[in-house]
């Protein structure tokens, strides 16, 4: 009954409303007495995560790096790579995804930034928070305190994807004397609020059978431009992210997330530095064209790049044309 009762509210209010509604029912963990294992199911399956997540970090540039940064959030992980005195780039993961995520755009853009890949303090990955994170306030505030343990005091690139798009904007608005530009890759809300349509199908994502849901979500939406190009390189792409959200769900606990918020007009006009919103054609999550509309009426110093032949998955889907958008528009190039 009570799984009816979400996905009607999906359906007929949309997707700010069921994730309202499941915070009321799920209650957080008590950080006073939190297992070792945790965000973990078990102590086995934070081992197996563990050595999945490090297998497919093989696929990094030889040359990368890894630092485990504390913060007052908990300890962050950050994958580093690329030219030591290049310009900057914090890559920020969608969400329910790691820094696994950039694994296709990284050698290219590695080749123009020193890259600080980031695992959310509060998502899967190899990221833990210690204490509870509720709103895009504490998102900030971490990521701000991450900024400086790293030593990155201003001139920062930011760029993120879907809800880490989302948090990038936010940061910005915050703590734009840090930053350099930023790119907003299909953020989540952001320009419209999230459709029922999203919440009813990643519910369903995450029911067992966890592979038969999650490959219907994946296949038939967001990632329907991946699927048609049909190649081998695309195959394998599509069958590494549906394994890394496979093996998260077999793995974390439920942690109640965070709901992405939409900009209101003001705020929008209120980017102080460059900003580039890129979205695929066919996205899933709002119409492209009516996101572009408003950004363009709204506040029309926002750059704006429509990326045919993707949707949701634009950042694998059309891994060249995405990061040959980002150079041009963080370098001038």
């Amino acid at each position: 009954m009570t799984l009816f009762i979400i996905l009607l509210l999906c359906v007929v209010f949309g997707g700010g409303l069921i994730l309202l509604y499941i915070k009321i029912l799920f209650k957080g963990p008590d950080y006073t007495r939190l297992p070792a294992y945790y965000p973990f199911k078990s102590k086995e399956a934070e081992q197996q995560y563990h050595k999945y997540y490090d297998e497919r970090a093989q696929e990094f540039p030889d040359s990368s790096e890894v630092r485990y940064v504390e913060t007052s959030f908990g300890k962050t992980y950050v994958r580093i790579c690329g030219k030591e005195n290049a310009p900057t780039l914090v890559l920020l993961p969608s969400g329910f995804a790691s820094t696994l995520i950039w694994l296709p755009n990284i050698p290219e853009l590695a080749l123009h930034f020193r890259i600080y890949a980031v695992d959310n303090i509060y998502d899967v990955g190899r990221s833990v928070n210690t204490r509870p994170v509720a709103d895009a306030n504490d998102l900030t505030q971490w990521l701000d305190e991450l900024f400086t343990k790293l030593e990155l005091r201003h001139n920062i690139n930011l760029m993120g994807l879907s809800l880490g798009g989302w948090l990038a904007g936010r940061y910005a608005l915050r703590q734009p004397d840090r930053l350099s530009g930023v790119v907003l890759a299909a953020p989540a809300a952001t320009i419209f609020p999230l459709p029922g349509a999203w919440a009813w199908r990643g519910i369903m994502g995450a029911l067992p059978p966890h592979k038969f849901f999650m490959t219907r979500f994946l296949t038939n939406w967001m990632c329907q431009d991946l699927v048609k190009k049909g190649d081998e390189f695309s195959k394998r792409m599509l069958e590494k992210w549906m394994k890394d959200a496979l093996m998260a769900m077999k793995c974390f606990s439920f942690r109640m997330p965070i709901t992405p918020t939409v900009f209101s007009d003001k705020e929008l006009k209120s980017f102080k530095i460059p900003v580039l919103f890129l979205v695929g054609e066919n996205e899933v999550i709002y119409n492209a064209d009516k996101a572009v509309q408003r950004i363009k009426t709204t506040a029309p110093m926002i750059n704006t790049e429509v990326i045919q032949n993707a949707s949701h998955d634009l950042t694998i889907s059309q891994t060249q044309i995405v990061n040959k958008q980002v150079i041009s528009f963080l370098l001038g190039k």
